[in-house]
């Protein structure tokens, strides 16, 4: 598990137009305090859109059923996040991904993907 990151950076790092996010990848398993991997870096020295994914990924793991345990409730894994803000997560990132939850899904506007070639 722990060399995830530096596989998911050498495969995008194949293809030209995913190069610019393997940097990205890599760090995306960095912790706040430095105590993550695979590189140990810590607070801004973790790319903001890592910062982002891990918060991300981490809410995804607690809020989806796994075959060892159940789905955390929404209320329960911001819970966990505010509890690991500043150690695991970066504290304003938290703060940012819990008022989007607050927000009506739509009150971005349309969402549009654009292919990558």
């Amino acid at each position: 598990m722990r060399h995830n990151p530096v596989i998911g950076e050498r495969l995008l790092s194949i293809f030209p137009p995913l190069a610019p996010l393997a940097g990205v990848v890599r760090a995306s398993h960095e912790r706040w305090d430095g105590s993550g991997y695979p590189d140990g870096l810590a607070g801004e020295r973790i790319p903001l859109a890592s910062r982002i994914i891990f918060v991300c990924a981490a809410f995804d793991a607690m809020t989806s059923d796994r075959a060892y345990r159940p789905a955390m409730s929404v209320e329960l894994a911001v819970a966990e996040l505010r509890r690991g803000a500043g150690t695991q997560f970066d504290p304003q990132v938290v703060n940012a991904f819990e008022r989007s939850l607050a927000k009506p899904a739509d009150a971005a506007g349309p969402v549009r993907l654009q292919a990558v070639a």
